[in-house]
C-alpha cells in the first residue's frame, strides 16, 4: 500500500513513521531472536545432551536460508512489496520460536533455523537498508546507523529479560519458557509494524522500480574485480564477527567467569552496539567509506584478541569488557556497512540488487563461523585457537578492503 496523496510536509512526516517502524522491527527481531542467541547455547545442549558442534549447525541452516533469500531480494520486493514481506517475515519468526520451544530433536531445531533465516531476512538488515535508501535522500549512513542501533538496545533489554528465565534454578528447560515469551512479543510487534508500514513514497511507482532495476544486472557487477575482492572481505567479516558472537558467552563461562559477569558483558555489548552502529553510519557520512571500514576492521581484531585473553581476576577480567566494546565497534561491518558498500561501489541503479547480494555473501560467512568455532573447540578443548586465528584473518581483511576500494576509486 503506497503512502496516501498528501502535501510534501505530510509525506516528510510519514517518512519518520516508516523509519521508526524499521527501528522497532530491528529492536525486536534482532534483539530477541539473534543478539542473545549465545545465552541459549549451554542451556539447550546440556538439557538435551546435544553436542555444541551439532547444535551450532542450527545457525548454518538459518544463515544459508537468509543467504538464498537475500540473493533474490531485489526481485522479491518488486513482486510482493515491502509490507507483505515484513508480514511474512514476522510469521516466520513466530513459527521459528515455536519450534525452538518444543524441540526435542536436533532436526526440529534445524527446521526452526530455516524459518528464523527467512524471518530475519525480511525484517532486519537488508529490509532496513532498502527502506532507508528508498525514503531518505540525504544522510543515509546516519539514518541507517540509527535504525540498526536498535539491534543493540533490543539485545540489551532481551538479555535482561530472558537470562533469568533460561537459567531458572532447578529447571533445565527454562529456555522453552523464554522462547514462548518471545513469541508473544513478536506477535504484538509484528501486528504494529504491518499496520504502520507503508510500501514507498507516492512518487516512487512500481514501474519506476522495474525500470531502475533493469538498468543494472548482476553481470555488471561480475565484470568488476573489486566486486570479488569486496565479497571476500564481506564473507570473512561475517564469519568472524558472527562466529565469535555465537560463542563469546560460552567461552567466558569456560574460562571461569560467573553467570552474572557473562550476562553483564553481553548486556554491555548490546548497549555498545546501539552507539556503534549509529557512529558507523555517522562516520561514513563524515569521513567516508574507506576510513570507516578500516576503523571497524581494527576494532574487530582487537575484540578477538581481548576475548582470547579473558580470564578471572585482574587484567583478564577487564578484557572481557574490552571485548564487548571492541566487538560492538566492529559490528557495523555486517549491518550498516553492507548498504553503504552497495551504494558506494555500484550506485543507486545497482543498490536494490547488490544489497541483497552482499547480504547473502555476508550471511554465507555467518553459516560457517559458529560451526568452525565449535569444531575447533572439540579438537583443542578451547575456543582460543579460533580467536587468535581470527586476529590474523581480520588484518588480512583490512588490507584487502582498502585495496578493493582503491580499485573502485580508480575506475570511477
Amino acid at each position: 500500500m503506497d503512502a496516501p496523496h498528501s502535501t510534501p510536509k505530510k509525506r516528510l512526516e510519514y517518512r519518520w513513521v516508516v523509519i521508526a517502524t524499521c527501528f522497532l522491527m530491528v529492536f525486536t527481531c534482532l534483539g530477541f531472536c539473534s543478539s542473545n542467541k549465545g545465552l541459549y547455547l549451554s542451556a539447550i545442549t546440556e538439557a538435551l545432551g546435544i553436542k555444541r558442534s551439532l547444535f551450532s549447525m542450527n545457525d548454518s541452516f538459518r544463515y544459508i536460508t537468509t543467504a538464498l533469500v537475500d540473493l533474490f531480494f531485489g526481485a522479491t520486493v518488486i513482486r510482493l512489496g515491502a509490507r507483505k514481506m515484513i508480514a511474512y517475515g514476522f510469521l516466520s519468526l513466530v513459527l521459528s520460536m515455536f519450534l525452538y520451544s518444543v524441540a526435542q530433536s536436533i532436526w526440529v531445531f534445524y527446521l526452526g533455523g530455516v524459518f528464523l533465516g527467512l524471518g530475519l531476512a525480511w525484517t532486519t538488515t537488508t529490509m532496513a537498508g532498502y527502506v532507508v535508501n528508498l525514503w531518505c535522500k540525504e544522510h543515509k549512513g546516519t539514518i541507517m546507523g540509527l535504525v540498526m542501533a536498535a539491534n543493540g538496545l533490543g539485545g540489551a533489554l532481551a538479555t535482561q529479560i530472558v537470562t533469568p528465565i533460561i537459567y531458572q534454578e532447578g529447571n533445565p528447560f527454562g529456555y522453552q519458557s523464554a522462547y514462548r515469551l518471545v513469541i508473544l512479543i513478536l506477535a504484538a510487534v509484528g501486528l504494529i509494524s504491518v499496520l504502520l508500514f507503508k510500501n514507498s513514497p507516492q512518487e516512487q511507482t512500481q514501474e519506476k522500480k522495474k525500470t531502475a532495476s533493469a538498468d543494472f544486472t548482476i553481470r555488471d557487477a561480475l565484470r568488476k574485480p573489486y566486486f570479488y575482492l569486496s565479497s571476500i572481505c564481506v564473507f570473512f567479516a561475517g564469519a568472524s564477527l558472527q562466529g565469535v558472537n555465537g560463542i563469546s558467552a560460552a567461552h567466558m563461562t569456560d574460562m571461569g567467569m560467573t553467570t552474572a559477569y557473562v550476562s553483564m558483558a553481553v548486556s554491555i555489548h548490546s548497549l555498545a552496539l546501539a552507539g556503534s552502529k549509529f557512529l558507523g553510519g555517522l562516520a561514513h557520512d563524515k569521513i567516508g567509506l574507506k576510513k570507516t571500514l578500516l576503523i571497524c576492521d581494527i576494532f574487530s581484531a582487537l575484540a578477538f584478541l581481548s576475548l582470547g585473553l579473558v580470564r578471572p581476576g585482574g587484567l583478564g577480567q577487564v578484557l572481557g569488557i574490552g571485548y564487548s566494546l571492541c566487538s560492538a565497534l566492529g559490528m557495523p561491518l555486517q549491518t550498516v556497512m553492507l548498504s553503504l558498500i552497495s551504494i558506494g561501489l555500484f550506485g543507486q541503479k545497482g543498490f536494490n540488487k547488490m544489497v541483497g547480494v552482499y547480504s547473502a555473501i555476508n550471511t554465507a560467512g555467518f553459516a560457517i563461523g559458529a560451526p568452525v568455532a565449535n569444531l575447533l573447540y572439540e579438537i583443542f578443548g578451547s575456543y582460543r585457537p579460533f580467536l587468535f586465528g581470527l586476529v590474523v584473518i581480520m588484518a588480512g581483511v583490512a588490507v584487502l578492503t582498502q585495496y578493493s576500494l582503491h580499485l573502485a576509486e580508480k575506475e570511477a
